[in-house]
């Protein structure tokens, strides 16, 4: 990629992301400002800007990498992500609008009358934040990392500063203009692309390619890796190597790797020529981290349990996008509880037709940048497409355009989880001083993800916010869905469901993460708990409910007919709630 193109447009999604935000200064006034933009913004922009932060790092990189590496039942995800929101129209949006809450815990406690349980669903709220945040700044490293050369930790650190600054500047009036825009970015930054290389791919002798196993490379291919790896050989493959293999030191020197296991060390540069086979590259528990077949699903790939890993992605995704907290802010911000399920009718038509695109990136990276298998950086497919199907100073301009849209991606998902986050932190951890405790609290929710991204940082994007939405889907799709629909939910009932199903969820991802156990249904059930922790939160807060009958709140009757009747015409302010105080 041409490094100065690169930076020009970077920079230029950057300046664009501060200059809007910028106007945050002169608009936003009220605490109501800040937190929910005084409820006063139409479906059409809202749907724009949930559209713009749902569609993370994850959604422009994270997809067409796993894609890429692991095969068509990797096309779950996107699936998943767009499917969330059908659930989320049909039982939470409007109801959820009409509650008239700031933010998640806000709702525990209108609902629940506890402030208990608005803790816990606080501190659940910044754990599934902070967790999300991650792989954000794990892809501004990777985006600004190849566009500009810099280390990887910078482009993390570069963000969240940016982000700091947008949030603080206006609040959610502010950053709802970012996201739309951003938006708009990530869609022309895939789709125009996208034209031009389909167009230079059936150009090409052989546009089916992709489904041959194992991928080859095309033409001459030299890769270093920066990691020491293990190298899977099926036949004879002959490479030149600079570096060692097998510890044996070569300089430029021809070699003869034989089928079985090889050991190259970091810094390593091997030269293969045309049509080779690309090596499969092997975890550390000895297991490929490629599909058995790339195009049929449930083929193994890396997973011991393939089956219920598909189940696992599917509890998370479908579930989990209800619990998101900077999704289910922005439907505070709806004038009512109609406009709240317009916005998620449009959502859905922006959300899928933007998953279209990101396959189809994995399939061309599979096979014009078969590289990036060996190199386990398969998120960079998107980004070093151009170049190697278009080339030249087009190729360059394209390339500049995607790294924008991957600009764009990471802030406006980081943008809206540091303000849900900053709105927790602000109400319920520092002291209660509206607007001048804000901005303080925006560097908190910024400064521990970005310390804890450099110990995580091999963690693939996609894989982190499965993880996100795992947490999220076990601790508060039960909350929300027996808050809205269920009368009998009590505050000890909620409390027991959320530190059952969140905890259980949180812990198995901080075991995933640190890596304790590689394989075996152990590593399974915690790399994708949510099979088992959803029902468990469900399950726990049914039956201590059920245990606290004499618990249910006064004024519940109340609360449901609230969520449910539909607001009077000539009311267009539903009441908010506050620490447990409604106003008008």
């Amino acid at each position: 990629m041409n490094q100065t193109y690169g930076i020009v447009a970077v920079s230029a999604a950057v300046v664009a992301t501060l200059v809007i935000g910028a106007t945050g200064l002169r608009i936003s006034r009220t605490t109501s400002d800040f937190y929910v933009a005084s409820r006063t913004v139409p479906p059409y922009l809202n749907a724009m800007a949930i559209s713009g932060e749902y569609l993370s790092a994850a959604s422009f990189l994270g997809i067409a990498g796993l894609v890429a590496a692991q095969g068509v039942e990797m096309l779950w995800f996107p699936v998943g992500y767009a499917a969330g929101y059908l659930v989320l129209l049909v039982f939470v949006a409007a109801p959820l609008r009409r509650s008239g809450a700031y933010t998640l815990p806000d709702f525990a406690e209108s609902r629940l009358r506890s402030t208990a349980a608005r803790r816990v669903a606080g501190v659940l709220v910044v754990g599934v934040g902070w967790l999300y945040l991650l792989p954000q700044l794990q892809g501004a490293g990777l985006t600004l990392g190849l566009v500009t050369g810099a280390p990887r930790w910078l482009g993390g650190v570069l963000v969240a500063v940016v982000v700091a600054l947008a949030v603080a500047a206006g609040g959610m009036r502010s950053i709802t203009f970012v996201q739309a825009f951003q938006y708009c970015l990530k869609l022309i930054a895939l789709l125009v692309p996208a034209i031009f290389l389909v167009v230079a791919w059936h150009g090409e002798p052989g546009p089916a390619d992709a489904l041959d196993e194992p991928p080859t490379f095309r033409r001459h291919t030299q890769v270093t890796v920066e990691t020491t790896v293990r190298l899977r050989i099926e036949a004879p493959l002959r490479a030149v190597v600079t570096g060692a293999v097998d510890g044996q030191d070569h300089d430029n020197g021809r070699l003869l790797l034989d089928p079985g296991v090889h050991e190259v060390r970091a810094g390593t540069t091997l030269r293969f020529p045309p049509d080779a086979p690309v090596p499969e590259r092997e975890s550390a528990d000895g297991r490929g981290d490629g599909a058995a077949s790339w195009a049929t699903p449930l083929s193994g790939g890396r997973n011991d349990h393939p089956l219920y890993t598909t189940y696992g992605l599917i509890f998370a995704t479908f579930l989990g996008t209800m619990g998101l907290p900077h999704v289910l802010v922005r439907f505070y911000t709806n004038p009512d509880g109609r406009a709240a399920r317009r916005t998620t009718v449009i959502v859905l038509a922006l959300v899928g037709g933007f998953y279209l695109l990101p396959p189809l990136y994995g399939l061309l990276g599979r096979i014009y940048a078969p590289d990036l298998l060996l190199t386990g950086t398969t998120d960079a497919a998107v980004l070093v497409l151009p170049e190697r199907l278009v080339g030249g100073p087009g190729g360059d301009l394209l390339g500049a355009l995607i790294a924008a849209g991957a600009c764009a991606a990471f802030l406006s998902t980081a943008s809206g989880l540091t303000l849900s986050v900053a709105g927790v932190l602000s109400q319920d951890v520092l002291p209660p001083l509206g607007v001048r405790t804000f901005r303080p609290a925006t560097l908190l929710a910024v400064a521990v993800p970005v310390t804890v991204s450099v110990a995580a940082s091999e963690l693939p994007v996609a894989d982190a916010v499965g993880l996100a939405f795992a947490v999220a889907a076990s601790a508060f799709c039960p909350l929300l869905l027996l808050g809205i629909w269920w009368r009998g939910l009590t505050a000890p009932g909620a409390i027991a469901g959320l530190l059952t199903g969140g905890g259980s969820a949180l812990t198995a991802v901080a075991l995933t993460i640190a890596g304790p156990l590689t394989d075996g249904w152990a590593h399974t059930l915690l790399a994708w708990p949510a099979v088992w922790s959803v029902p468990l939160g469900f399950l726990t807060m049914i039956l201590v409910s059920l245990a606290t009958r004499d618990r249910i709140p006064a004024g519940t009757e109340a609360v449901m007919a609230r969520l449910h009747l539909p607001e009077r015409p000539a009311d267009r302010s539903a009441p908010t709630t506050r620490r447990g105080v409604t106003t008008p």
